[in-house]
């Protein structure tokens, strides 16, 4: 995926990967994209979305996710290493929040967005939202975070949820969450809080990126 059409999350992954670790990264984005650019289909799918569909289907009361998980990885055994680890992250979370309530949990609004970085002509999207109502009708807004490394630190979590209060503005920053799924973690402005210097230091890490990424793309030209 280009760096000029990405997702937070991936972002957020590529920012903070050990320097070696990005490099390698970066290298398999531009040889996706020489194939795409070349007519070729990279095929598979996004490997996340069949595992996120599910849990939020757990959440509002759908298959329970151990059923779920159990029937992706026997549909497709490359799922077998990340898929557990997923659920186990998610459910930890999940059922640490269900101790607070008896009350269902209904779907709130639909969310998703795209935000502009004009001077990369890039954009960042920001979808496939969990967002749920408790029983006293206020709604919570989670974004998922899904890679097995690095974990999501809070200096990274601090950009994102800056982001996030960019990109939803009629969401009270209170109710934005991103939850690193696999450690089961949440982060939250309350416990992250924003310093007022998060689109400056984005945008450095945003334009350092693309500027490794192109210099190893000059290396298969």
């Amino acid at each position: 995926m280009a760096l000029e059409n990405i997702h937070l999350r991936k972002l957020l992954k590529l920012m903070y990967l050990e320097p070696n670790k990005r490099r390698s990264a970066l290298r398999t984005d531009i040889r996706e994209d020489i194939r795409r650019e070349a007519g070729e289909d990279g095929g598979g799918g996004d490997f996340y979305s069949p595992f996120w569909a599910d849990a939020k289907a757990h959440v509002f009361g759908g298959p329970d996710l151990r059923e779920s998980t159990a029937e992706r990885i026997a549909a497709n055994d490359r799922r077998s290493n990340l898929y557990p680890q997923l659920r186990d992250g998610f459910l930890s979370w999940w059922d640490e929040r269900r101790r607070w309530t008896n009350l269902p949990f209904n779907p709130g609004r639909k969310l998703k967005a795209r935000f502009q970085f004009p001077e990369f002509d890039a954009v960042v999207k920001i979808d496939n939202i969990l967002t749920v109502v408790d029983g006293n009708g206020d709604e919570h807004v989670v974004y998922s975070y899904f890679a097995p490394e690095p974990a999501l630190s809070a200096d990274a979590a601090r950009l994102g949820l800056w982001v996030l209060t960019q990109a939803f503005p009629a969401v009270p920053p209170s109710e934005l969450r991103i939850l690193d799924i696999i450690r089961g973690n949440t982060f939250s402005i309350d416990r992250t809080p924003l310093t007022g210097e998060e689109e400056i230091e984005l945008r450095a890490r945003y334009a350092r990126l693309v500027v490794e990424r192109d210099n190893l793309r000059a290396e298969y030209e």
